[in-house]
């Protein structure tokens, strides 16, 4: 888990407004991490009072788990592997199901140092945020080292939440 020292306050505040929006329209979040290890429910769970919003969270890091607690396709996996949007959004849907929560969070990344390739490089983030009927997926690639790629995906992710409640 990142120490908190590492987390920057600007995190810690977007956390907040995730709160402040979801509890204006009496809703809920939960997450699926896998890059971050549980840094955007750390994030999240920071933030007093956060239980009224904050379902919980799962943190698949192993493709076995995406696929038994998430439901992720065995196929999405062998076609696209787990740092792709088709893994992301069925990331996301699975928690959403799971968690019976209103919206949820899914990111799945290479954080490095190691494991990136030419079609997948260190810092290359995909990202999905589902809602009832929606799935929104994007990537960002992070230069950085390894805590720094996560603590940019956990702002990434928390933004664009807000950004997409704000809306709906």
């Amino acid at each position: 888990m990142f120490a908190t020292t590492a987390i920057a306050p600007k995190t810690f505040k977007l956390a907040e407004q995730v709160g402040v929006s979801l509890q204006q329209k009496q809703q809920t979040v939960c997450t699926a991490e896998s890059c971050t290890g549980g840094g955007i429910g750390y994030a999240i769970t920071e933030v007093a009072g956060s239980s009224a919003w904050f379902n919980g969270g799962l943190i698949t890091y192993t493709n076995a788990l995406k696929q038994k607690l998430l439901s992720v396709e065995d196929s999405v996996l062998e076609k696209y592997g787990a740092v792709s949007q088709a893994c992301v959004e069925q990331m996301a849907v699975g928690a959403l199901e799971v968690c019976n929560s209103d919206w949820s969070i899914a990111v799945s990344g290479v954080a490095g140092p190691g494991g990136g390739t030419t079609d997948k490089p260190v810092g290359l983030v995909w990202m999905a945020i589902a809602h009832q009927e929606n799935c929104w997926a994007w990537h960002e690639h992070f230069a950085g080292e390894r805590t720094q790629v996560r603590l940019k995906t956990l702002d990434s992710a928390l933004r664009k939440l807000i950004n997409i409640i704000e809306l709906q």
